[in-house]
C-alpha cells in the first residue's frame, strides 16, 4: 500500500515523532493495517452519518456556560431524539461537534479539567448510551484551533489562568501549543470516561499532539476507536473527511471533488441546509432535496460515507424544514435500501459498470453487491428526451434488468461495449434505480497473462498486478509510454483504464488552493505484432472523469499495445497535479458482450430504414447493434417516422466512423442539406457530432449521406439558452494589476480549455477599455473538441497621459455550440498605485508563487482576495519575484494583512537573513498594515514571506515606499 498524503490545510510542521511514525507506516504491513483494519468494519458497512454542530454559541448565543446548560435542559433536550432522527436518514453514526472553535469550545460533559465551558449534565454520556441502545455509533469532534477564543467582543471562551493553575505552570490557551496541551488532556479524559464512544473526528492536526504521540496513545488505549481527520490524508487516521465540496457539475456529484482513492475510508461532510452556518444561526433554512438526495446516492456510488450536517437548536430539536427532510428520507429510502446498504461503488477497484455521464444528459452512479454479480444503476439525472439509459458495460454480460421499486422487468440491449436499458417511462424524481444481474465479466484477458513496461516512473508491473491498491506513477515525466505485452499475438478491441482517484476531475479551488485533474488528456494507442513495426490505431482525448475509462481500438491483432500519454488535464496553475499521472490498473478487452434481441431505436442498420445507392450494412464490433451503414459517399440511409413532440429546432446527434476527417449531409423532410463534420478517428470505432435541425410535430423523414459511415442517430432538445459548455480559463496576470504614473503597458496572456462538448468558430481577444490600445490580433480556431485549448498573448498600452483610475480589461472568448452563440470571459482589473508607492502587488497575483498556501475571498481586502494558510511548513509561503526599484538602497516594505490573535511573518529579500514581523489583530476581515525596512538592489528583487514553524497572518498585498 502506498499512501496518498495530501497537503495540510493549515500546514503546521510535523514533529520528529510524527515523522518517525509516518516512516514506519509507509512500510507495507503497518500502512495497510491502518487503511484496512477490522475496527473500521462498522463504518465501511455504513452509508451515512449525522454531523451535529451544537454548542454554547448556538442561536440564541449564550456567553455563560451555566445559563446555556439550563436552557438546554429546560428546552427538553433528549439524546434519543438525535438518535431517532439519525435512523430516519439510515445514518449509523453521529459526530457531535460541541468542542468547536466557533461554538465556544464547550465540553458537553462534566470535565475535571478547567479551561473552557463544561456542563454538569453529561450530554455526551447520554448520547453515547442512547446510541448504543439503538445501534448508532457516536464520535466526538475535537478542534486544533484556538484562534476564535475572543470572537464575541468582551467574551473570552478560553480560561488560561484556570488551566495554568490546574497544570501548575503558565499556559496560554490562545497559542497553538498551549491549546494543544489543553486539548491533549481532554482527549485522555474522554478516553478514560467514555469507553463506549467510537472514536474522535479531528478538525486538522496540532503540532503539540504530534510531538507527544497523541494518536499512538489513542491507538494503545482505545484500539477499537476510529480516528478521522478533516481535509487531510494522515496515515495513522482511519478516515479522511472531505469538507463541503461545491462548484461541481452536476452539483450533487460530490465525489468529483474528493481527493482520496479507495480503499481509504472516506467521508463527504456537507451541510443539508444549503445556506447559513454549519450550526443553527436562528434561521429555518431550506433543504435542497434534489441536491441532498443526489449527494447521498452519489457518495454511496463511490464508497464514500455521507456525513450530513443538520443544525440542532438549543433544545436539540431540528428546525422544521430539516425535520421534514428527515421524515421524507424515512419514507423514500426503504424501497431502494437494498441498492445502498453494504454496497460498494461501481466502476472502481470493486469492478462494475461505468458511472458518471451517460447518454443524452443522463448521469448517475453504480453500486455493487454479490461481488458485482448484482449491480444497481442509479439514474440521478434522467436523459433529456429518450426513454433509454445507455452506459458502458465494462465487459459484464447482463442477464436481466428490473426496477428496484416496482420489480418491473425491462428490455435491454448489449452491443459495442454498452448496456442500454429500454422503454423507461416512469422516472423517480430523485433516483430511478435498476437492478442489473450479470453473469460476470467476459471478453477481458486475465491480468496474469499481461506484462507492462513504461518509459519512466515506477515499475509498470503495478498496472497489471490485479491490485488497485498499488499504482504506477510516471513521476512527473510527460509524455510517457506504457507498453502492454499479451505474451503472443492476440485479438484486442479496447483498453479499460482505472486511474488513481487522487485529484478532482476538473479545475477548481478548495480552501483557496487551485486544484485540477491529474488524469490522461491527449493520448495515442499503437499496436505491434513483433515490437518493431507499430501501427497507430487511436488518437484522442480521454474525458477527465472518475471511474474506469475506455479506449476502443477496433479489431486488432497484436502482441504489444502501446499507450502514449501525451499530457494530462492539469494546468500549471495547480502545481501539485501538473504533469502528474498515476494509474492503478489497465485491462485489455478482446470482445464485447452482445445481446441484440432488443434493437436500439434509430440504428442506421434498422430494417425500418431505406438504403439507396451503394449504401450497405457492415459489421462494426464497437458500434451499437454491432453494425453500421457504409458507402454513404455513393448512397444514403433514410429514416422514416422520426418522432418530435412539437414543431421546432432539435439537436440531432450522429454517431459514425471515419479514419480521415469526414462529414454527413443531412436532409430533413426533403429540405436543404445540412453538413455535420466528424473528426478523424478509427474506422472501427464510432465518434459523434451534433447539429441543429428543424422537425415538425409528429413523424419526420431524415436522409443521411456523406463521407463517414453511420452507426445511429439520436434526437433531443436543443441545449437551454443558459447552457455554456464547461471550460477552464486562465488569464495572467490574475488579480489586480497596479500601474504607476505616466503611460503604462501590461502584458496579458490567456488560455481556454474546453472541458466538455464541442464548439465551433472560436475567437479569443482582450477588449480594450477607453483610451487603451491592444497590440496583437485575436486568436481564432475553427473548432474545439473536449480537452483542446486556444491561447494567446497581447500587450495593452494605456493613455499617453497615464491612467487616472481603475479599469477592467475582459479577455473574451466567443464560440458556437450546436449553432448557438456563447461567450465566456475573465477580467484583468487595472488600478493606479498611490503616489507614495514605488511598487505594489496583490498577494494572490499569478505573478507570485504561493506554494501550499491558498487564496480566499476577503471583502475588505484589495482585490477582494487574500492568501490564507500561510506558515507551518517550508512551502506555505508567498514569493514575490520581480519587485523592481530604480536604485539600490533601504526601502519600506508595507505588508497589508488580517489576523485574529498574535502571529508572525518572516521576510527574506533575495535569499538573505529573514526578519520577523510580529502582528496582532482581532479579526480575519479587518485589514491592517505593518512595515519592515528592507534593502533592495537596483532592478528586480525577490521577496519571500513565510513562517516555517507556525501559522502566519493572512496576506492581502505588499508595496514598497
Amino acid at each position: 500500500m502506498v499512501f496518498r498524503l495530501a497537503r495540510r490545510r493549515r500546514g503546521f510542521a510535523v514533529g520528529a515523532l510524527a515523522l518517525a511514525v509516518l516512516a514506519a507506516l509507509l512500510s507495507t504491513t503497518p500502512a495497510r493495517a491502518e487503511v484496512e483494519h477490522p475496527r473500521q468494519q462498522w463504518l465501511r458497512d455504513s452509508t451515512a452519518g449525522l454531523f451535529l454542530h451544537w454548542g454554547m454559541f448556538t442561536a440564541p448565543r449564550h456567553t455563560d456556560c451555566a445559563s446555556w446548560e439550563r436552557d438546554v435542559t429546560a428546552g427538553g433536550w433528549s439524546a434519543d431524539y438525535w438518535v431517532d432522527e439519525a435512523r430516519k436518514l439510515h445514518a449509523s453514526y453521529i459526530v457531535l461537534a460541541t468542542f468547536h472553535s466557533r461554538l465556544g469550545y464547550a465540553k458537553p460533559w462534566p470535565s475535571a479539567i478547567p479551561g473552557s465551558c463544561s456542563t454538569q449534565r453529561d450530554f455526551l454520556g447520554e448520547l453515547v448510551a442512547a446510541g448504543k441502545a439503538k445501534g448508532v455509533h457516536v464520535l466526538l469532534y475535537m478542534t486544533d484551533d484556538p484562534q476564535w477564543h475572543n470572537e464575541v467582543p468582551g467574551v473570552q471562551t478560553l480560561d488560561s489562568a484556570a488551566y495554568s493553575t490546574y497544570k501548575g505552570q503558565q499556559v496560554d490557551l490562545t497559542t497553538r501549543d498551549g491549546f494543544g496541551m489543553y486539548s491533549y488532556d481532554l482527549f485522555h479524559e474522554v478516553m478514560d470516561n467514555y469507553p463506549d464512544l467510537s472514536g474522535f473526528w479531528i478538525d486538522n492536526d496540532n503540532a503539540y499532539w504530534e510531538r507527544n504521540g497523541l494518536y499512538e496513545q489513542i491507538r494503545e488505549k482505545r484500539p477499537t476507536w476510529l480516528l478521522s481527520n478533516n481535509n487531510e490524508d494522515t496515515p495513522i487516521m482511519d478516515t479522511v473527511s472531505n469538507e463541503q465540496k461545491t462548484g461541481i457539475t452536476p452539483a450533487y456529484d460530490y465525489p468529483q471533488a474528493t481527493f482520496t482513492p479507495m480503499p481509504r475510508l472516506v467521508e463527504a461532510d456537507y451541510k443539508l441546509p444549503t445556506v447559513g452556518q454549519w450550526w443553527y444561526d436562528g434561521n429555518d433554512s431550506a433543504v435542497d432535496y434534489g441536491l441532498s438526495v443526489g449527494r447521498y446516492v452519489a457518495n454511496a456510488g463511490s464508497s464514500i460515507k455521507s456525513l450530513m450536517a443538520e443544525t440542532a437548536m438549543v433544545n436539540g430539536k431540528f428546525p422544521a424544514q430539516q425535520e421534514n427532510f428527515n421524515n421524507f428520507m424515512a419514507q423514500w429510502l426503504p424501497p431502494i435500501w437494498s441498492s445502498l446498504e453494504k454496497t460498494n461503488g461501481g466502476g472502481y477497484m470493486y469492478g462494475g459498470l461505468q458511472p458518471g455521464f451517460w447518454n443524452d444528459g443522463a448521469h448517475g452512479v453504480i453500486t455493487l453487491a454479490d461481488n458485482a454479480r448484482t449491480q444497481y444503476v442509479h439514474v440521478l439525472t434522467k436523459p433529456k428526451s429518450q426513454d433509454l439509459v445507455r452506459l458502458r458495460d465494462n465487459g459484464y454480460r447482463v442477464t436481466g434488468v428490473t426496477d428496484v421499486r416496482t420489480g418491473k422487468q425491462f428490455r435491454f440491449n448489449q452491443s459495442g461495449g454498452y448496456l442500454s436499458i429500454l422503454g423507461i417511462t416512469d422516472w423517480d424524481t430523485y433516483d430511478t434505480v435498476f437492478k442489473v444481474t450479470t453473469a460476470g465479466q467476459e471478453g477481458l484477458y486475465p491480468q496474469s497473462i499481461l506484462k507492462a513496461t513504461a518509459t519512466a516512473g515506477d515499475s509498470a508491473s503495478n498496472l497489471v498486478d490485479g491490485s488497485y491498491s498499488s499504482y504506477w506513477d510516471a513521476k512527473g515525466q510527460l509524455p510517457v509510454s506504457v507498453t502492454l505485452d499479451l505474451g503472443r499475438a492476440r485479438k484486442a478491441t479496447y483498453l479499460a483504464v482505472n486511474q488513481t482517484e487522487w485529484s478532482p476531475t476538473h479545475a477548481r479551488e478548495s480552501f483557496g488552493r487551485p486544484e485540477d485533474s491529474a488524469r490522461i488528456k491527449d493520448y495515442r494507442v499503437s499496436v505491434s505484432v513483433d515490437g518493431k513495426d507499430w501501427k497507430s490505431v487511436r488518437t484522442s482525448a480521454m474525458p477527465s472523469r472518475r471511474g474506469v475509462q475506455f479506449v476502443d481500438i477496433g479489431n486488432q491483432l497484436a502482441r504489444y499495445i502501446k499507450l502514449d500519454v501525451l499530457n494530462t488535464w492539469s494546468g500549471p496553475q495547480a502545481p501539485p497535479f501538473y504533469k502528474q499521472l498515476r494509474i492503478d490498473e489497465i485491462k485489455v478487452g478482446y470482445a464485447y458482450p452482445t445481446n441484440l434481441s432488443n434493437p436500439l431505436p434509430l440504428e442506421a442498420e434498422s430494417r425500418d430504414n431505406t438504403l439507396s445507392g451503394k449504401a450497405r450494412i457492415d459489421l462494426c464490433a464497437a458500434c451499437s447493434g454491432s453494425a453500421q451503414v457504409t458507402g454513404l459517399d455513393r448512397g444514403s440511409v433514410t429514416y422514416r417516422g422520426v418522432e418530435a413532440p412539437t414543431d421546432g429546432i432539435y439537436r440531432l446527434q450522429l454517431n459514425g466512423t471515419t479514419s480521415a476527417a469526414g462529414s454527413f449531409s443531412v436532409s430533413v423532410n426533403g429540405g436543404a442539406p445540412i453538413t455535420a463534420s466528424l473528426d478523424a478517428g478509427n474506422s472501427d470505432v464510432p465518434g459523434s457530432t451534433a447539429i441543429a435541425v428543424p422537425l415538425k410535430a409528429g413523424s419526420n423523414t431524415i436522409q443521411v449521406s456523406g463521407t463517414a459511415a453511420l452507426d445511429r442517430i439520436a434526437v433531443g432538445p436543443m441545449p437551454p439558452a443558459s447552457y455554456v459548455p464547461k471550460t477552464t480559463m486562465t488569464v495572467k496576470p490574475s488579480g489586480v494589476v497596479w500601474v504607476g504614473p505616466g503611460q503604462q503597458s501590461v502584458d496579458i496572456s490567456a488560455e481556454l480549455r474546453l472541458d466538455e462538448d464541442s464548439v465551433d468558430n472560436v475567437r479569443m481577444t482582450p477588449v480594450a477599455p477607453s483610451g487603451w490600445t491592444v497590440t496583437g490580433s485575436p486568436v481564432t480556431k475553427a473548432g474545439l473538441r473536449t480537452g483542446q485549448t486556444i491561447a494567446g498573448s497581447w500587450q495593452l498600452t494605456g493613455p499617453s497621459g497615464g491612467q487616472t483610475g481603475p479599469v477592467q480589461v475582459p479577455v473574451e472568448v466567443t464560440f458556437e455550440t450546436v449553432g448557438m452563440p456563447k461567450k465566456v470571459s475573465k477580467v484583468v482589473p487595472i488600478q493606479v498605485r498611490p503616489a507614495d508607492r514605488l511598487f505594489m502587488r496583490e498577494a494572490e497575483s499569478s505573478l507570485n508563487q504561493i506554494g501550499s498556501a491558498g487564496i480566499t475571498s476577503c471583502s475588505a481586502c484589495s482585490g477582494s482576495q487574500k492568501v490564507r494558510n500561510l506558515g507551518g511548513s517550508d512551502d506555505a509561503h508567498v514569493v514575490f519575484p520581480d519587485v523592481t526599484v530604480d536604485q539600490a538602497g533601504q526601502y519600506t516594505l508595507y505588508l497589508e494583512y488580517t489576523v485574529n490573535g498574535t502571529r508572525s511573518y518572516f521576510v527574506s529579500v533575495n535569499g538573505g537573513t529573514p526578519v520577523e514581523a510580529s502582528v496582532t489583530g482581532i479579526g480575519n476581515s479587518t485589514v491592517q498594515t505593518v512595515t519592515v525596512p528592507v534593502n533592495l538592489q537596483a532592478g528586480a528583487n525577490t521577496i519571500r514571506i513565510f513562517n516555517t514553524e507556525d501559522s502566519a497572518p493572512d496576506l492581502d498585498r505588499i508595496s514598497i515606499g
